[in-house]
Order: C-alpha cells, then structure tokens, then sequence
C-alpha cells in the first residue's frame, strides 16, 4: 500500500474535524477527496501531511508509520503539498520563488552560505537547474525572470506546481488546485496532474470543480462532517445515494 490511513481522527476541542477515515492513496494515480464545504477536506490534508497530529489513528506511507513526524521529515520522504491560497515572495522572481523548493534536497548550511564554499556554489546551480527543469514541465519558462507579484492567478498556481515538483517528490497533496481560475485555465492544470503521473508522480487532490474531478480522477473519497461517505470511481460515486443527498443533490459546484 502506498499512503494509508487507519482510523484516523482530529478532534479540536468538542469538534470532530475528522473522524475515524479509512482510506488509501493508490500509487500512479489521482486520488480525489471532494465533499461540502467544511467536511473536513483541508484537515485530512494536514494530517496525511504532518501539519496537524491525529488526535488518534495512523498514517502509513509505502509500509512505515508516519503518523507523529513533523512536516519537514514527511517532506523528506517524498511527500509535497500546495496549499489553498499561492504564498509566493511576490517581489522575487518566479525563477527564485522555485529555487526555495529544492533546498529541501540540500545539505548547505548557513556557514557555507556565507562562506560561499565550494559545496553551496555547487548547490546552488543543482536548485537552479532544478528551478529551471520544473518551470518547464509545468510550462512557465517564459516567465522565470518576472515577479511573482506580477503574474496571473493561473501562472501562480502553476509556479505552486513547480515548487511543489522541486522537491522531488513521490507524492503531490494539491488543495484546490483551480480555485479561482477559468474553465480553459482548468482544463490546462488537469493535463499537468495527468502529466505528473506519467512522470511517475502520485497525485492527490481536494476540488469544488465536479465537472473537472468526475473526468480527471482515478479515485475519489467523498467526506461529510468528517466522515468518510462514499468511496470509488466517478461512475460510483456519481451514483451514490449517500453522496447524492449529502452533496450532489445540493449545488453540484459547491
């Protein structure tokens, strides 16, 4: 199994975030986590990742059990992660915004950075070439010397891709990846997901966009209130009573 959760639960204070969820991540594929708003979509996310510690129940990644490491270490592993809002230094270019990615890869240290020794000059061609190479696959290369503050909403969930990308990972979390952009700007980031798992990446995703996740996802867990609903293919889950009343039967974009 690749990434598997057992009973896994967050509880803040009387509220039940996420409760008891049972689901795996399968390898090669997109994996899709949709439900209302407030069913515990993002809090799933934090805890698979290490920002949040289950308040019981385990995360296991490729047999070892991640359930208690800090984000930091599951990010070693190989696990990456974009978040809902693109935080970018928007007075840096979007070619150094990216550079910051692989320095998880590095073993520099503040010494050598002041130093400049030979190790961080090393280095730092590897970040830019890195940089470089992801731009490309998420095809932004005519953009790297722009600032981030000064690209579009479309171009900025791309460069969040890319640094994603630049830390090499096995695993990419992507919290609603088209938030906030056009039908065509969406069709564009689903050809990437499709693309980074011909790379071999495994991606995983929560979306509002049902049009997109029904004709992009391998997988699909539905939550509600924090519980697992519904688990399957589009066809499936489409057809699901449970999903229906919970969430389709309301507005399907929600």
């Amino acid at each position: 199994m690749f990434i598997e959760t057992k009973d896994l639960t967050k509880n803040f204070g009387g509220l039940v975030a996420v409760k008891s969820v049972d689901f795996s991540i399968e390898e090669g594929k997109i994996n899709a986590i949709i439900g209302p708003n407030g069913a515990g979509k993002s809090t799933f996310f934090n805890l698979v990742s290490g920002s949040y510690t289950p308040s019981s129940g385990k995360v296991i990644f490729k047999g070892k059990d991640i359930t208690n490491l800090p984000s930091h270490k599951i990010a070693n592993l190989g696990v990456a992660r974009t978040f809902q809002t693109t935080n970018l230094f928007e007075q840096a270019t979007v070619l150094d915004n990216v550079i910051v990615g692989h320095r998880l890869r590095t073993e520099s240290n503040l010494l050598d950075a002041i130093l400049r020794t030979k190790r961080y000059k090393r280095e730092e061609k590897k970040c830019r070439d890195k940089a470089m190479e992801v731009l490309d696959f998420v095809g932004l290369t005519g953009i790297t010397d722009k600032l981030a503050g000064s690209i579009t909403q479309e171009e900025k969930k791309r460069v969040a891709f890319a640094l994603a990308l630049a830390t090499e990972p096995e695993v990419v979390f992507l919290d609603e990846p088209a938030a906030g952009i056009n039908p065509g700007e969406t069709d564009g980031l689903a050809d990437l997901m499709r693309k980074m798992v011909k790379k071999g990446i495994t991606v995983c995703l929560i979306e509002h966009k049902m049009q997109m996740i029904m004709k992009l996802a391998d997988k699909i867990m539905v939550l509600n209130y924090g519980e697992k609903i519904a688990e399957g293919t589009s066809e499936e889950i489409m057809n699901n009573e449970a999903v229906i009343e919970a969430y389709l039967g309301g507005d399907a974009s929600a």
